[in-house]
């Protein structure tokens, strides 16, 4: 069109005489004003009548992407620009992709949404963007129709059409000339695997072909091979062969294993003041006598270039020299280390916080505006972002300014931080429940965590309020406050307290917090008048006590005033799913009672003051580095001792319990405690627990996990091993959008008569 309008317009142009344009009008115009359009034409009334000039203009129109078709019309000394526009996108729906909402997103990603103009390109590579992600998916021989109807004058609804044609299965892969390495491992990496037997089971593999990651194969095959030292391996590009009557399919690999290579020499060149090439090499995992392991040695660059960029080189090359010795099958490395120049930080960017305020996310940058940079504050800032809970996703890249100089792109994506509940239920137990709460770990994108609720059954009522700022003023203090109240009816006796507590700590060399406070606890428990039942963990009660004595042990009512101080270290790289790191911390409480008039006239004497000790061990470590498989290791650990001061009485409802989530599951919470020869529970002055977990992804789009774990734990009065149990199970982990949710189904391995079991246990919200 373009080329015959020019062609037209030249013919002209030799038969004209020059001629002023005395007017200019636009027809069929709706995108762009008359004003906009004499811009982009570059015409002006006065000016001569010019065929190039015209040709030129049009041109300029069809390359806004709004016309179908532009002509040019002359009367007298009068242009008339015609348009005919593209029409709108209306509407767009997928017909055979799922629920196609999916697919919509897909076609976002590429550009292609409602109110776009139509254009035949943008459909072809909406065609192309469903297909692709359809091999992805196993589909082979997948159809993308699209039809359009008009709405109205200037505008068209679209509907895609997809057939996804036939998965392919893959029943055998052959890799031929392959003796060293068998077909598992050989297997392992592979995004196109055999067929597992029961392979439509969840966890197993079905078996489907992926085309689209048929051409990377070979090259995870080659990293296998280096990975196991067989540097000269070549591996084939893949054959599939397909049978179109079953949609079966093999693969084949044409494989030269060649020799095995070892470490040989390991050396490090570098002249980079600051930077200590003996104590470097020390902390290498590549050492002389290993087999070889590319992965190894990229784990090793990443910590040399690690190290030269902790001294302010942003952009250091780490290069490693191989020289292979084929007589006795080893390999020298020798890494050279080119620092560049030392960067400064020109700017930080962040961005993707919709709600998390700006200066929330700086709290935990450990790089500002002017700092040298530094490797180690760019990890340790990445993995305090992930720590405190608000983002699913933290990334921070450098963007090169000069040779010096570099901004930080701090890009987050954030997770739910608030939830809103509200139920009720009916339980063998508890009866008719009624609970709500409201809490958020950002209120308002602030960084303060503030929550509230209350619990209504049978059996307890509770009410609670907190309120923590973790960087009180943007500084490195914290302040928080509790209030709560709760009635809650045992067995034997129904416990009632009222209680605060204000917290004042402070974060020091990065990792480590420590903070005191002090709390108040008013106590009224009181006996219940059904008759007594013995609930001490595995007693045989065959004597019964008198009324008397069944009154003293649980008609507790004291007022407790409490010092508080703790010490902490965090480490890990996310407050959800830690992968790597420790958690640690100590904590110590000084409890003065104090009973009151009905205690001490009924039962002469006084309450013990007490200091109570716990501490906790949690130790992350994920072998995805290893294994190419995200399994996290997980060991946890708690133990508290409570000493009496004075010798007195310690009320039960301060003495220590076991069983539950946070120590043996298996168990009802709280019901593993020791108990005296009436059956009377007496809790424990000493408890420790201890527990192994492993975590494999379930459902990276649902953020699930499932985790099998082992409990052991300990209790007793006088020393740990007066009650020992055991629980183990799995857990589901979930990430909802209503806040983070375990799901745990757990046996008692060695249970005794009394114990109160149970088989399913679920938590909202908890962490460690």
């Amino acid at each position: 069109m373009i080329k015959k309008i020019a062609l037209a317009w030249m013919l002209l142009g030799a038969l004209l005489t020059a001629q002023q344009i005395t007017q200019i009008k636009f027809i069929g115009l709706a995108h762009l004003s008359p004003s906009v359009a004499e811009e982009i034409a570059g015409i002006r009334t006065g000016d001569q009548i010019d065929a190039t000039k015209i040709n030129k203009s049009i041109q300029n129109f069809f390359s806004q992407g709004y016309f179908k078709d532009v002509w040019v019309e002359k009367q007298g000394s009068t242009l008339i620009y015609h348009f005919k526009e593209k029409v709108a996108i209306a509407k767009i729906e997928i017909k055979g992709y799922g629920s196609g909402d999916e697919g919509i997103k897909l076609l976002e990603g590429i550009g292609l949404k409602k109110g776009d103009l139509y254009d035949e390109r943008e459909m072809n590579r909406a065609k192309e963007a469903l297909i692709s992600k359809l091999e992805a998916e196993g589909y082979y021989d997948t159809v993308v129709e699209i039809s359009k109807v008009p709405v109205g004058e200037n505008s068209v609804a679209l509907t895609f059409e997809v057939n996804k044609g036939e998965k392919i299965k893959i029943k055998k892969i052959n890799f031929t000339g392959a003796k060293e390495l068998g077909t598992s491992d050989l297997e392992f990496d592979l995004a196109n695997k055999e067929e597992d037997f029961l392979g439509w089971m969840p966890f197993m593999n079905n078996g489907v072909a992926r085309i689209d990651q048929l051409e990377y194969d070979a090259l995870r095959l080659k990293d296998v091979y280096m990975k196991h030292g067989y540097v000269d391996a070549y591996v084939s590009k893949p054959l599939m062969r397909v049978d179109f009557g079953s949609y079966h399919s093999e693969i084949d690999y044409q494989i030269k294993e060649g020799k095995q290579y070892r470490i040989g020499d390991v050396r490090i060149s570098q002249k980079i003041d600051g930077l200590d090439s003996e104590a470097l090499l020390g902390k290498l995992t590549l050492k002389k006598g290993k087999i070889f392991n590319i992965k190894r040695m990229r784990k090793d660059i990443q910590l040399l270039k690690e190290a030269v960029g902790n001294l302010g080189y942003a952009y250091a090359q780490v290069v490693p020299q191989m020289h292979k010795n084929p007589q006795d099958n080893t390999i020298s490395i020798e890494y050279m280390l080119r620092s560049g120049k030392k960067v400064t930080i020109n700017d930080v960017i962040i961005t993707g916080n919709e709600s998390t305020k700006d200066r929330v996310i700086r709290r935990y940058l450990y790089l500002a505006p002017g700092d040298t940079y530094n490797a180690t504050d760019l990890k340790d800032s990445k993995n305090a972002l992930g720590r405190t809970g608000f983002f699913e996703k933290v990334d921070i890249q450098s963007q090169r300014i000069s040779e010096d100089t570099i901004n930080l792109l701090v890009k987050v994506k954030e997770t739910a931080t608030g939830t809103i509940s509200a139920g009720g239920g009916y339980g063998s137990l508890e009866k008719l429940m009624v609970n709500a709460s409201v809490s958020d770990k950002n209120f308002l994108g602030s960084g303060i965590a503030a929550s509230a609720g209350f619990n209504l059954s049978k059996i307890s009522t509770s009410y609670n309020l907190s309120f923590t700022n973790p960087k009180l003023w943007d500084s490195p203090y914290s302040l928080g406050f509790s209030l709560y109240k709760k009635n809650y009816k045992y067995t034997n006796f129904t416990q009632d307290q009222t209680g605060a507590s204000l917290t004042l700590g402070r974060e020091f060399l990065r990792h480590f917090h420590a903070s005191v406070g002090a709390g108040y606890v008013d106590n009224q428990s009181q006996r219940n008048d059904n008759n007594y039942t013995a609930t001490g963990s595995s007693l045989d009660n065959t004597i019964k006590p008198s009324e008397e004595l069944i009154d003293r042990y649980y008609s507790d009512k004291y007022t407790k005033t409490s010092l508080y101080a703790s010490l902490s270290f965090d480490n890990t790289d996310d407050f959800y799913t830690p992968r790597t790191g420790m958690i640690a911390a100590i904590n110590m409480e000084f409890a003065n009672l104090d009973g009151n008039d009905f205690n001490r006239t009924k039962y002469p004497g006084g309450y013990g003051n007490y200091v109570k000790t716990s501490g906790k061990l949690g130790l992350y470590y994920g072998v995805e580095d290893w294994i190419d498989y995200d399994l996290i290791f997980r060991f946890k650990a708690r133990v508290s001792n409570i000493a009496s001061t004075n010798g007195e009485k310690i009320p039960v409802a301060e003495k220590l319990f076991m069983g539950g989530i946070n120590s043996v599951r298996g168990y009802r919470p709280y019901s593993i405690t020791p108990g005296d020869e009436y059956g009377f529970i007496t809790g424990g002055k000493k408890r420790a627990s201890a527990s192994i977990e492993a975590s494999i992804p379930l459902s990276e789009a649902a953020m699930m996990r499932l985790t099998f774990f082992y409990d052991y734990g300990m209790i007793g009065e006088n020393s740990f091993n007066e009650i020992k149990r055991s629980g183990a199970g799995a857990m589901i982990e979930w990430r909802s959008p209503l806040g983070p949710i375990n799901l745990i189904f757990a046996r008692a391995l060695d249970d005794k008569k009394g114990d109160r079991t149970s088989n399913f246990e679920f938590s909202m919200g908890t962490k460690f």
